[in-house]
């Protein structure tokens, strides 16, 4: 019996039904297949590669275990901008690993998000869960829109992430 969701991304569960309030987004892609390509995705997951092949900095640099609290930033523009997040849920199943992080104070967006690798016979999926909403207040509430364009652009990024070895 698969425990209750301690996240609102629920990366342990392979059926999300996103709650209310939020925009969501939930995608999977085939990311490679076979065993080596499952244990090199599996690990690389944890260890924030779909966020540091897609142009991100996290720190420090370690593995996703819940309660941490690493800051995640992005050069734009030859702006750095400060992502504060912390991680809420690790999964580590024999056919799903991954883990979600939710924003901290600071973050240009509130909400949540999930990368989860898992497999169904010899194919590798990611999948990619978001919930989103304006910051709550500051600098970055009035981009929203824009942010939103930019997430759709970094998601291409992540989905290509873990295809190739680093």
């Amino acid at each position: 019996m698969t425990p209750p969701p301690v996240s609102l991304t629920a990366p342990a569960l392979i059926d999300w039904t996103p709650p209310r309030g939020l925009r969501a987004h939930e995608s999977t892609s085939v990311i490679g297949r076979g065993q080596a390509m499952w244990d090199r995705a599996s690990t690389e997951v944890l260890r924030w590669t779909v966020k540091t092949r897609s142009g991100f900095r996290v720190a420090p640099a370690a593995e996703a275990v819940v309660g941490a609290r690493p800051t995640v930033t992005a050069g734009l523009l030859g702006i750095t901008v400060v992502e504060p997040v912390e991680v809420v849920e690790v999964v580590r199943a024999a056919d799903r690993v991954g883990f979600a992080y939710r924003t901290r104070p600071g973050h240009p967006l509130d909400g949540e998000e999930a990368f989860i690798v898992h497999r169904t016979g010899p194919e590798v999926r990611l999948t990619i869960r978001s919930l989103t909403r304006p910051a709550p207040a500051g600098f970055w509430r009035p981009l929203y829109p824009a942010l939103l364009v930019a997430q759709q652009v970094v998601r291409r990024r992540y989905r290509a992430a873990l295809r190739r070895p680093g």
